[in-house]
């Protein structure tokens, strides 16, 4: 099963596609851009900022997503803001992170957004608040 993926890359690029073999644990995985019918390319997770998991690859430009929680929504894990090596924030819960591991799981406090998760690359991170 392909899953839609966009790729964050640390430099600034940025690509959709999908992918047949992301694991949290390994060091890269095989990665199919969108509109293309060239074989799958191998991605290094080290080169990524983060990996979104996507409800769809347009999302809603007009959408202005939340980035603080909904008063009495159930959240599972720890509330926490991820700051990025080039500023950018974003703010889930995570069931746990070790940014000596490489990487974790955010999901968005915007459950109405377009990211259903986000694979985090510790060595992309300048710091984690827990909120």
């Amino acid at each position: 099963m392909n899953i839609k993926i966009v790729l964050r890359y640390i430099d600034g690029r940025i690509l959709k596609g999908s992918t047949y073999d992301f694991s949290p644990v390994r060091q890269s995985f095989h990665f199919s851009p969108i509109n293309s019918s060239d074989d799958p390319i191998e991605v290094n997770m080290r080169e990524l900022k983060a990996v979104f998991f996507v409800k769809d690859f347009e999302g809603n430009p007009s959408y202005k997503e939340r980035t603080d929680f909904t008063e009495g929504t159930q959240t599972y894990g720890q509330k926490v803001e991820v700051t990025f090596a080039d500023d950018e924030r974003l703010a889930g819960t995570t069931t746990g992170y070790d940014l000596e591991r490489l990487g974790f799981f955010l999901f968005p406090a915007d459950p109405k957004g377009n990211n259903i998760r986000v694979f985090v690359v510790s060595t992309a991170v300048s710091k984690v608040r827990l909120l």
